[in-house]
Formats: C-alpha cells, sequence, structure tokens
C-alpha cells in the first residue's frame, strides 16, 4: 500500500450545519461509496461540521484521488491542506 499522507479538506456547503441526522447520514453514506470505488489508497477519518462548512481529515495516497472522491461523492471540495505534523498537549512531554 501506498504511504498515506493526512489532508484537511474544506468544503463549502450552505447550510450543512443545520442538516438532521438522516440528511448527514446520506452524505456519509455518499462518501464510503466512492472510497470502496477507489480502493486503498484514501481513507476518511471524521469531519467536523460548523455552519455552512465542513472540515473532513483524510488519509490519501495524494491530491489527486481526494479530487476523485469529490467527484465521485458529489461532496464538492473548497480547498485542500495537507498536514506534515500534529501537535497536542503531549508535544510538550518530548
Amino acid at each position: 500500500m501506498a504511504h498515506l499522507k493526512r489532508y484537511l479538506i474544506e468544503r463549502d456547503i450552505p447550510g450543512v450545519g443545520g442538516m438532521s441526522i438522516l440528511e448527514l447520514c446520506g452524505a456519509a453514506r455518499a462518501s464510503n461509496r466512492a472510497i470502496e470505488q477507489l480502493g486503498e489508497g484514501i481513507q476518511w477519518q471524521h469531519s467536523y461540521v460548523a455552519g455552512d462548512k465542513t472540515f473532513c481529515i483524510y488519509l490519501a495516497a495524494d491530491e489527486e484521488l481526494i479530487r476523485k472522491h469529490a467527484e465521485l461523492s458529489g461532496i464538492p471540495i473548497t480547498r485542500i491542506v495537507e498536514i506534515p505534523q500534529i501537535i497536542d498537549p503531549l508535544t510538550a512531554n518530548n
């Protein structure tokens, strides 16, 4: 399997913060179906829903796979940012 990089995908989706759990379930299903079609090079970790945006964390071999996922799922992308490092409170202990 290819080395996967971590990405933050920002999506502008008007009204997403007010969507019902059933509507969000439909979006999650569309994402899962797209990932099944693409194979091993991409994984969805989780998403934050806030106002008119979602911020999604994905592991992927490259940005092109993320763009293909967006096309297959019908979920638009506003911006993709690679996340080369993560820090948290435990980082202070290093």
